[in-house]
């Protein structure tokens, strides 16, 4: 699909208000944030703080946004952030963070204080989204006075923790929908043809062109490789358009981008992109992948301490 061929708005004429309505009004909810991630929550205060730090203002009593962090904390240890569901459709960036913290995060608090937002965006998670309400996209918008409240209440949560972070973490998918939805969407909101590219039957990570960290990078990809497959080159030797830095990496401008990525200042950043719609994966596989980027990063840092 094509902008050309979007059912909604003029082609090459930007949506106006109009417009945005009426893709809002073609949004459905199709899983409960309760049921998929604040019941899981619960499960953890028994180790961890658990912590609200916002609500979403289209609905506050539904979309309350939490915190999960090292119920024991030590100034003197480093920190380490991890982030989810900043796309709200990318599943296992959600419920990988979850899973790490349930399942590997005490492991590793001889080590390091762990701040973990593990789903930024529920309502883009309860309607299977990248964006918000008003047509954003939460992953273009972490700068200040930020349009979006699911960057803005974030970055205000974590810049007030004032944390010198030894690592960022951001979990994400790219997914088939990517071309065939999000991609021509957007080239329709804007009113500027979007190219869409082949999308990588694998795991691959994004690391910040500012700080490149390759050694760090290839830690996250040497783990993930044991639980699943990682994405190889196109024809041309990118990935999503993107020239790779080496095997199953490639690089962005984080902070001129507006990532989540760019946000935090820590000195080592991975974002993460599990494929879910390969047949070689399931969604358990998926996210046994984001944890495994996550404890491959941790492992190369502890080596560096």
């Amino acid at each position: 699909m094509s902008y050309e061929e979007y059912a909604i708005g003029v082609p090459g004429q930007p949506w106006g208000d109009a417009e945005k309505a009426q893709w809002l009004n073609n949004q459905q909810v199709k899983r409960e944030y309760k049921v998929e991630v604040l019941a899981k929550l619960e499960d953890l205060k028994g180790s961890f703080e658990v912590l609200q730090y916002g609500a979403l203002p289209y609905d506050q009593e539904r979309y309350p946004l939490f915190a999960i962090k090292t119920k024991a904390w030590n100034d003197d240890k480093p920190s380490i952030l991890i982030t989810g569901g900043v796309h709200g459709y990318e599943t296992s960036g959600v419920q990988g963070a979850i899973r790490f913290v349930k399942s590997k995060a005490k492991a590793y608090e001889e080590h390091f204080n762990f701040v973990v937002l593990p789903c930024l965006s529920p309502w883009g998670y309860e309607t299977i989204n990248r964006w918000d309400p008003k047509a954003i996209d939460p992953n273009r918008s972490f700068y200040p006075n930020s349009p979006a409240p699911e960057a803005a209440l974030a970055m205000d949560y974590v810049q007030g923790l004032q944390l010198d972070l030894l690592a960022h973490f951001d979990l994400h998918e790219t997914t088939d929908t990517d071309n065939s939805e999000f991609r021509p969407a957007l080239s329709a909101r804007d009113g500027i043809h979007q190219d869409v590219w082949d999308i990588p039957d694998g795991f691959y990570g994004v690391g910040d062109s500012n700080n490149p960290a390759p050694e760090f990078q290839k830690a996250v990809i040497d783990s993930v490789e044991k639980v699943t497959h990682i994405a190889p080159a196109d024809a041309d030797g990118k990935l999503i358009g993107t020239p790779m830095e080496q095997r199953g990496i490639i690089n962005y401008d984080k902070r001129k981008l507006f990532l989540c990525g760019g946000f935090s200042g820590a000195k080592y950043v991975t974002t993460t992109e599990v494929y879910p719609d390969s047949p070689k994966v399931d969604d358990e596989n998926c996210i046994l992948a984001q944890v495994a980027a996550i404890t491959g990063g941790l492992d190369y840092l502890i080596k560096q301490m």
